[in-house]
Protein backbone atom coordinates (compact mmCIF):
# COMPACT_ATOMS: atom_id res chain seq x y z
CA UNK A 1 0.00 0.00 0.00
CA UNK A 2 1.41 3.57 -0.65
CA UNK A 3 2.91 5.30 2.44
CA UNK A 4 0.97 7.84 3.66
CA UNK A 5 2.70 11.35 3.65
CA UNK A 6 3.18 13.47 7.07
CA UNK A 7 1.50 16.42 5.69
CA UNK A 8 2.64 18.82 8.37
CA UNK A 9 1.90 22.56 7.53
CA UNK A 10 3.34 25.29 7.77
CA UNK A 11 2.17 28.87 6.76
CA UNK A 12 3.71 32.19 5.31
CA UNK A 13 1.90 35.33 5.66
CA UNK A 14 3.15 38.83 4.50
CA UNK A 15 2.12 42.20 6.02
CA UNK A 16 2.29 45.95 5.43
CA UNK A 17 3.51 47.96 7.80
CA UNK A 18 1.30 51.44 7.94
CA UNK A 19 1.54 54.68 9.91
CA UNK A 20 -0.93 55.12 12.37
CA UNK A 21 -1.29 58.28 11.96
CA UNK A 22 -0.80 58.65 8.14
CA UNK A 23 -2.38 55.16 7.69
CA UNK A 24 -0.14 55.42 4.40
CA UNK A 25 2.54 52.44 4.61
CA UNK A 26 5.69 52.76 6.01
CA UNK A 27 8.05 53.20 3.98
CA UNK A 28 10.75 53.68 6.54
CA UNK A 29 10.39 51.45 9.34
CA UNK A 30 13.30 52.12 12.01
CA UNK A 31 15.87 48.64 11.43
CA UNK A 32 15.27 48.52 15.58
CA UNK A 33 11.76 47.48 15.41
CA UNK A 34 12.83 44.64 12.40
CA UNK A 35 14.94 43.15 14.83
CA UNK A 36 13.20 43.09 18.06
CA UNK A 37 10.57 41.00 15.80
CA UNK A 38 12.84 38.96 14.83
CA UNK A 39 14.73 38.85 18.26
CA UNK A 40 11.38 37.92 20.02
CA UNK A 41 10.40 35.15 17.08
CA UNK A 42 13.33 33.44 16.79
CA UNK A 43 14.28 35.00 13.18
CA UNK A 44 10.62 33.50 12.17
CA UNK A 45 10.15 37.21 10.98
CA UNK A 46 12.06 38.73 8.18
CA UNK A 47 11.91 41.94 6.09
CA UNK A 48 10.49 41.46 1.98
CA UNK A 49 11.36 43.40 -0.96
CA UNK A 50 9.63 46.46 -0.12
CA UNK A 51 10.89 48.24 3.50
CA UNK A 52 7.23 48.32 3.99
CA UNK A 53 6.49 44.59 4.00
CA UNK A 54 7.56 42.38 6.93
CA UNK A 55 6.69 38.41 6.49
CA UNK A 56 6.56 35.65 9.19
CA UNK A 57 6.58 32.31 9.21
CA UNK A 58 5.93 29.46 11.26
CA UNK A 59 7.67 26.31 12.15
CA UNK A 60 6.58 22.86 10.81
CA UNK A 61 3.33 22.28 12.56
CA UNK A 62 1.74 18.50 12.81
CA UNK A 63 -1.73 20.33 12.43
CA UNK A 64 -4.20 23.34 12.45
CA UNK A 65 -4.23 23.45 16.52
CA UNK A 66 -0.30 23.88 16.32
CA UNK A 67 -0.44 26.64 13.80
CA UNK A 68 -2.72 28.44 15.35
CA UNK A 69 -0.06 29.08 18.11
CA UNK A 70 2.35 29.64 16.02
CA UNK A 71 0.21 32.33 14.08
CA UNK A 72 -1.35 34.13 17.06
CA UNK A 73 2.65 34.15 18.62
CA UNK A 74 3.87 35.64 15.43
CA UNK A 75 1.01 37.94 14.68
CA UNK A 76 0.35 39.53 18.18
CA UNK A 77 4.27 40.17 18.31
CA UNK A 78 4.24 42.37 15.37
CA UNK A 79 1.53 43.85 16.22
CA UNK A 80 2.53 44.42 19.77
CA UNK A 81 6.48 45.26 18.48
CA UNK A 82 5.16 47.99 16.07
CA UNK A 83 2.80 49.47 18.17
CA UNK A 84 6.09 50.83 19.79
CA UNK A 85 6.55 52.73 17.29
CA UNK A 86 3.48 54.27 15.86
CA UNK A 87 3.01 51.58 13.44
CA UNK A 88 0.75 48.88 13.09
CA UNK A 89 0.30 45.57 10.76
CA UNK A 90 -2.31 45.17 8.37
CA UNK A 91 -3.23 41.72 6.85
CA UNK A 92 -4.02 43.06 3.54
CA UNK A 93 -2.67 41.92 -0.25
CA UNK A 94 -2.95 45.25 -1.57
CA UNK A 95 -3.09 48.95 0.37
CA UNK A 96 -6.07 50.83 0.36
CA UNK A 97 -4.28 53.86 -1.28
CA UNK A 98 -0.12 53.66 -1.27
CA UNK A 99 1.57 54.82 -3.89
CA UNK A 100 4.17 52.19 -5.38
CA UNK A 101 6.81 54.82 -6.79
CA UNK A 102 6.59 56.22 -3.52
CA UNK A 103 7.76 52.76 -1.69
CA UNK A 104 11.52 51.98 -1.12
CA UNK A 105 13.28 48.76 -1.45
CA UNK A 106 15.09 46.38 1.27
CA UNK A 107 18.51 46.99 0.70
CA UNK A 108 19.56 43.36 -0.10
CA UNK A 109 21.69 41.76 -2.99
CA UNK A 110 18.90 39.51 -4.16
CA UNK A 111 16.41 42.50 -3.96
CA UNK A 112 18.54 44.25 -5.55
CA UNK A 113 18.94 41.64 -8.48
CA UNK A 114 15.48 41.13 -8.67
CA UNK A 115 14.64 44.90 -9.67
CA UNK A 116 17.47 44.90 -12.20
CA UNK A 117 16.20 41.64 -13.64
CA UNK A 118 12.44 42.76 -13.79
CA UNK A 119 12.37 46.35 -13.11
CA UNK A 120 9.14 48.09 -12.59
CA UNK A 121 7.69 44.54 -12.38
CA UNK A 122 9.43 44.44 -8.79
CA UNK A 123 9.06 47.70 -8.32
CA UNK A 124 5.08 47.36 -8.13
CA UNK A 125 4.86 44.46 -5.87
CA UNK A 126 3.59 46.39 -2.98
CA UNK A 127 1.44 42.96 -2.40
CA UNK A 128 1.42 40.44 -0.17
CA UNK A 129 0.16 36.78 -0.36
CA UNK A 130 0.04 34.21 1.93
CA UNK A 131 1.87 30.32 1.27
CA UNK A 132 0.87 27.48 2.99
CA UNK A 133 3.30 24.13 2.88
CA UNK A 134 2.07 20.73 3.11
CA UNK A 135 4.53 18.05 3.83
CA UNK A 136 4.66 15.24 0.71
CA UNK A 137 8.18 13.43 1.27
CA UNK A 138 7.83 11.77 -2.36
CA UNK A 139 8.98 13.68 -5.14
CA UNK A 140 6.68 11.98 -7.45
CA UNK A 141 3.82 12.14 -5.58
CA UNK A 142 4.52 15.96 -4.68
CA UNK A 143 4.24 15.69 -9.03
CA UNK A 144 1.25 14.06 -9.30
CA UNK A 145 -0.81 15.93 -6.30
CA UNK A 146 0.46 19.24 -7.62
CA UNK A 147 -1.43 18.29 -10.90
CA UNK A 148 -4.75 17.15 -9.12
CA UNK A 149 -4.80 20.56 -6.90
CA UNK A 150 -4.64 22.88 -9.93
CA UNK A 151 -8.22 22.63 -10.15
CA UNK A 152 -9.08 24.02 -6.49
CA UNK A 153 -6.54 27.38 -6.64
CA UNK A 154 -9.13 29.05 -7.62
CA UNK A 155 -11.47 28.12 -4.64
CA UNK A 156 -8.98 28.59 -2.13
CA UNK A 157 -8.51 31.88 -3.96
CA UNK A 158 -12.15 33.28 -3.58
CA UNK A 159 -12.25 32.64 0.07
CA UNK A 160 -8.86 34.80 0.69
CA UNK A 161 -9.07 37.81 -1.67
CA UNK A 162 -8.60 41.16 0.22
CA UNK A 163 -7.22 43.59 -2.47
CA UNK A 164 -9.55 45.07 -4.03
CA UNK A 165 -7.96 48.69 -4.03
CA UNK A 166 -5.13 49.63 -6.00
CA UNK A 167 -3.79 53.77 -5.22
CA UNK A 168 -7.30 54.51 -3.65
CA UNK A 169 -9.25 53.34 -6.72
CA UNK A 170 -11.68 50.28 -6.08
CA UNK A 171 -10.36 48.06 -8.71
CA UNK A 172 -13.81 46.12 -9.10
CA UNK A 173 -11.54 43.14 -8.54
CA UNK A 174 -11.85 41.46 -5.25
CA UNK A 175 -7.63 40.29 -5.79
CA UNK A 176 -5.91 42.68 -7.30
CA UNK A 177 -2.92 41.55 -6.07
CA UNK A 178 -2.88 38.28 -8.74
CA UNK A 179 -2.96 41.44 -11.66
CA UNK A 180 0.37 42.56 -10.73
CA UNK A 181 2.16 39.70 -9.62
CA UNK A 182 1.12 38.08 -13.62
CA UNK A 183 3.24 40.85 -14.49
CA UNK A 184 6.41 38.38 -13.63
CA UNK A 185 8.12 35.73 -15.32
CA UNK A 186 6.96 31.61 -14.33
CA UNK A 187 3.86 32.76 -12.48
CA UNK A 188 -0.01 31.92 -12.83
CA UNK A 189 -0.78 28.30 -13.03
CA UNK A 190 1.69 25.47 -13.05
CA UNK A 191 2.60 23.05 -15.86
CA UNK A 192 1.30 19.78 -15.59
CA UNK A 193 4.68 16.95 -15.64
CA UNK A 194 3.82 13.10 -15.94
CA UNK A 195 7.05 12.82 -13.39
CA UNK A 196 9.35 14.54 -11.13
CA UNK A 197 12.07 13.92 -13.64
CA UNK A 198 10.20 15.59 -16.20
CA UNK A 199 10.08 18.82 -13.56
CA UNK A 200 13.54 18.71 -13.24
CA UNK A 201 14.72 18.51 -17.10
CA UNK A 202 12.21 21.76 -17.77
CA UNK A 203 13.49 23.50 -14.79
CA UNK A 204 17.55 22.38 -15.81
CA UNK A 205 16.80 23.94 -19.26
CA UNK A 206 16.43 27.54 -17.87
CA UNK A 207 19.12 26.94 -15.21
CA UNK A 208 21.58 25.86 -17.96
CA UNK A 209 20.85 28.81 -19.92
CA UNK A 210 21.21 31.38 -16.73
CA UNK A 211 17.65 32.41 -16.63
CA UNK A 212 17.85 31.19 -13.05
CA UNK A 213 19.73 30.04 -10.25
CA UNK A 214 16.89 27.32 -9.19
CA UNK A 215 13.22 26.55 -8.55
CA UNK A 216 12.98 28.80 -6.13
CA UNK A 217 12.80 31.07 -8.60
CA UNK A 218 9.24 29.68 -10.53
CA UNK A 219 6.54 31.72 -8.74
CA UNK A 220 3.21 29.45 -9.68
CA UNK A 221 0.33 29.33 -7.44
CA UNK A 222 1.35 26.21 -6.78
CA UNK A 223 5.06 24.73 -6.72
CA UNK A 224 6.96 22.13 -5.16
CA UNK A 225 9.20 24.04 -2.55
CA UNK A 226 13.00 23.84 -3.78
CA UNK A 227 13.78 23.78 0.12
CA UNK A 228 11.51 21.42 1.59
CA UNK A 229 10.00 18.07 0.82
CA UNK A 230 6.29 20.07 0.45
CA UNK A 231 4.03 21.30 -1.78
CA UNK A 232 3.98 24.59 -1.69
CA UNK A 233 0.22 27.09 -2.12
CA UNK A 234 1.22 30.22 -3.14
CA UNK A 235 -2.53 31.76 -5.74
CA UNK A 236 -4.15 33.02 -1.89
CA UNK A 237 -4.68 36.51 -0.53
CA UNK A 238 -3.25 37.05 2.68
CA UNK A 239 -6.40 36.56 4.79
CA UNK A 240 -7.22 39.44 7.09
CA UNK A 241 -8.51 37.80 9.73
CA UNK A 242 -6.05 34.96 11.71
CA UNK A 243 -9.28 32.33 11.98
CA UNK A 244 -9.77 32.85 7.96
CA UNK A 245 -5.65 31.65 7.56
CA UNK A 246 -6.20 29.09 9.67
CA UNK A 247 -9.52 27.31 7.60
CA UNK A 248 -7.30 28.03 4.32
CA UNK A 249 -4.87 26.14 5.65
CA UNK A 250 -6.88 23.31 6.93
CA UNK A 251 -8.58 23.26 3.28
CA UNK A 252 -5.41 22.77 1.43
CA UNK A 253 -4.16 20.13 3.93
CA UNK A 254 -7.51 17.93 3.64
CA UNK A 255 -7.59 18.54 0.10
CA UNK A 256 -4.05 17.37 -0.62
CA UNK A 257 -5.09 14.47 1.76
CA UNK A 258 -8.15 13.85 -0.27
CA UNK A 259 -6.36 13.21 -3.24
CA UNK A 260 -3.85 11.17 -1.59
CA UNK A 261 -6.61 8.42 -0.81
CA UNK A 262 -8.00 8.88 -4.47
CA UNK A 263 -4.56 7.74 -5.59
CA UNK A 264 -4.30 5.48 -2.89
CA UNK A 265 -7.46 3.93 -4.40
CA UNK A 266 -6.32 3.69 -7.56
CA UNK A 267 -8.47 6.54 -8.77
CA UNK A 268 -7.34 10.61 -9.49
CA UNK A 269 -8.89 13.83 -9.94
CA UNK A 270 -9.40 14.69 -13.89
CA UNK A 271 -6.64 16.68 -14.89
CA UNK A 272 -8.38 19.78 -16.44
CA UNK A 273 -6.80 22.21 -19.00
CA UNK A 274 -5.10 24.95 -17.74
CA UNK A 275 -7.83 27.06 -19.94
CA UNK A 276 -10.52 26.47 -17.91
CA UNK A 277 -8.95 26.39 -14.86
CA UNK A 278 -7.53 29.85 -15.88
CA UNK A 279 -10.99 31.25 -16.31
CA UNK A 280 -12.31 30.15 -13.15
CA UNK A 281 -8.83 31.56 -11.62
CA UNK A 282 -10.29 35.04 -13.13
CA UNK A 283 -13.56 34.79 -11.75
CA UNK A 284 -12.01 34.18 -8.56
CA UNK A 285 -9.75 37.36 -8.68
CA UNK A 286 -12.62 39.47 -10.29
CA UNK A 287 -15.63 38.43 -8.11
CA UNK A 288 -13.91 35.95 -5.14
CA UNK A 289 -17.35 33.94 -3.53
CA UNK A 290 -19.72 36.15 -5.05
CA UNK A 291 -19.88 35.49 -8.63
CA UNK A 292 -19.95 31.96 -8.62
CA UNK A 293 -17.10 29.33 -10.63
CA UNK A 294 -17.67 26.84 -13.79
CA UNK A 295 -18.67 23.40 -13.08
CA UNK A 296 -16.86 21.99 -15.95
CA UNK A 297 -18.89 18.86 -16.03
CA UNK A 298 -22.22 20.40 -16.68
CA UNK A 299 -20.50 23.55 -18.35
CA UNK A 300 -22.23 25.97 -16.31
CA UNK A 301 -21.25 28.94 -13.45
CA UNK A 302 -22.46 27.28 -10.36
CA UNK A 303 -23.16 29.39 -7.26
CA UNK A 304 -19.06 29.45 -4.87
CA UNK A 305 -21.63 27.85 -2.09
CA UNK A 306 -22.81 24.94 -3.90
CA UNK A 307 -19.29 23.90 -5.15
CA UNK A 308 -17.98 24.51 -1.54
CA UNK A 309 -20.76 22.18 0.17
CA UNK A 310 -19.40 19.80 -2.27
CA UNK A 311 -16.06 20.27 -1.32
CA UNK A 312 -16.60 19.90 1.78
CA UNK A 313 -17.94 16.90 1.63
CA UNK A 314 -15.26 15.51 -0.45
CA UNK A 315 -12.71 16.11 2.43
CA UNK A 316 -15.15 15.47 5.69
CA UNK A 317 -13.21 12.31 6.18
CA UNK A 318 -9.68 13.94 6.23
CA UNK A 319 -10.62 17.16 8.24
CA UNK A 320 -11.78 14.84 10.81
CA UNK A 321 -8.17 12.37 10.28
CA UNK A 322 -6.61 16.04 10.99
CA UNK A 323 -8.94 17.29 13.78
CA UNK A 324 -9.64 19.83 11.78
CA UNK A 325 -13.20 19.93 10.76
CA UNK A 326 -14.66 22.90 13.01
CA UNK A 327 -11.79 25.12 10.66
CA UNK A 328 -12.83 23.87 7.02
CA UNK A 329 -16.90 24.72 7.91
CA UNK A 330 -15.83 28.32 9.34
CA UNK A 331 -15.29 28.69 5.15
CA UNK A 332 -19.11 28.76 4.94
CA UNK A 333 -18.87 31.67 7.20
CA UNK A 334 -16.57 33.86 5.32
CA UNK A 335 -19.10 33.02 2.76
CA UNK A 336 -21.58 34.56 4.59
CA UNK A 337 -19.78 37.73 6.14
CA UNK A 338 -18.01 38.35 3.53
CA UNK A 339 -14.20 37.49 2.42
CA UNK A 340 -11.55 40.45 3.30
CA UNK A 341 -11.90 42.47 -0.53
CA UNK A 342 -16.20 42.60 0.24
CA UNK A 343 -16.06 43.92 3.26
CA UNK A 344 -13.27 46.65 2.54
CA UNK A 345 -15.51 47.81 -0.21
CA UNK A 346 -18.66 47.55 2.24
CA UNK A 347 -16.66 49.89 4.34
CA UNK A 348 -15.76 52.39 1.78
CA UNK A 349 -19.17 52.56 0.85
CA UNK A 350 -21.25 52.94 4.05
CA UNK A 351 -18.24 55.87 4.80
CA UNK A 352 -18.89 57.21 1.41
CA UNK A 353 -22.90 57.21 2.12
CA UNK A 354 -22.22 58.47 5.33
CA UNK A 355 -20.50 61.40 4.24
CA UNK A 356 -16.83 60.87 4.59
CA UNK A 357 -14.64 62.54 1.77
CA UNK A 358 -13.21 59.27 -0.48
CA UNK A 359 -9.82 60.02 1.32
CA UNK A 360 -11.36 59.80 5.17
CA UNK A 361 -13.05 56.23 3.59
CA UNK A 362 -10.12 55.28 2.70
CA UNK A 363 -8.46 55.90 5.88
CA UNK A 364 -11.51 53.97 7.55
CA UNK A 365 -10.83 50.95 5.41
CA UNK A 366 -6.95 50.90 7.09
CA UNK A 367 -8.40 51.49 10.40
CA UNK A 368 -10.85 48.16 9.78
CA UNK A 369 -7.57 46.12 8.83
CA UNK A 370 -5.77 47.40 11.64
CA UNK A 371 -8.73 46.23 13.89
CA UNK A 372 -9.19 42.35 11.76
CA UNK A 373 -5.95 41.94 11.75
CA UNK A 374 -5.52 42.10 15.48
CA UNK A 375 -8.36 40.11 15.79
CA UNK A 376 -8.70 36.44 17.38
CA UNK A 377 -5.49 37.30 18.68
Amino acid sequence: MLREPPFTIGIEEEYLLVDRETRDTAQEPPDEMMAACAAKCDDQVTPEFLRAQIEIGTRVCKNVAEARDELKHLRGTIVEVAGEYGLAPIAASSHPFANWHQQKRTSKDRYAALETAMQASARRLLICGMHVHVGIDDDELRIDLMNQFAYFLPHLLALSCSSPFWEGQDTGLQSYRLTVFDGLPRTRLPESFSSFAEFERHVAVLVKSGVLEDSSKIWWDIRPSSRYQTLETRVMDVCTRLEDSLTLAALTQCLMRFLFRLRRGNQRWRNFANMLIQENRWRAMRYGCDGGLIDFGISQVVPYQSLLDEMLDLIAEDAEFFGCTAEVERARDIVTRGNSARRQVAAHAQAIEAGASKEEALRGVVDMLIKETAMDL
